[in-house]
């Protein structure tokens, strides 16, 4: 693996702390890997696809959130839905809507770069809802090109892209 501070090669290194994480079914535990870099020096923790940067559930579970939001749900009637609390759910579509058209403009390139013959999805009914258009459609163009990327969701490849970071305070 590459490091991201530097390009460096990263080697193993040890783990992390022991992380517990809330899933839509349960809470998990996770205990991930640490890595070492050979330029920097640094150690980096290695989160795995399904999870965010400073999140504690999985980006299913947000991603669900944003997806309802999109569609003109409130808050409280998603943090219900969720059966999460109201100021979590609320964070976290703050914190989207703050970089929504970074967000819409990323995955729009993206979507672009990976289909074999890409169409962007059409306007929706804000810059918040343009944007969760953008991540599924960027998406859909990754499957259209790579039939396997469908057997991940679409929030997974959000992850992946955007390293962990989509919901993190420093957008990569």
């Amino acid at each position: 693996m590459e490091c991201p501070v530097c390009g460096g090669v990263l080697a193993p290194w040890g783990w992390a702390r022991e992380r517990v994480l809330r899933s839509g079914s349960g809470v998990v535990r996770l205990r991930p890997r640490r890595a070492r870099c050979g330029g920097c020096r640094r150690s980096h923790v290695l989160l795995p696809v399904f999870v965010l940067v400073r999140r504690a559930d999985f980006a299913e579970v947000i991603g669900a959130a944003l997806a309802a939001k999109a569609s003109g749900a409130g808050a409280r009637t998603i943090a219900a839905r969720l059966g999460k609390p109201v100021d979590t759910v609320r964070g976290w579509l703050r914190r989207f809507a703050g970089r929504a058209e970074q967000i819409r403009a990323y995955f729009t390139v993206l979507l672009v770069a990976a289909g074999v013959d890409p169409v962007p999805p059409a306007a929706a009914a804000g810059v918040f809802a343009d944007a969760v258009s953008a991540v599924v459609g960027a998406w859909k163009a990754a499957v259209s090109r790579w039939p396997l990327v469908g057997e991940v969701s679409p929030w997974h490849l959000a992850v992946a892209v955007s390293h962990g970071r989509l919901l993190a305070p420093r957008w990569p």
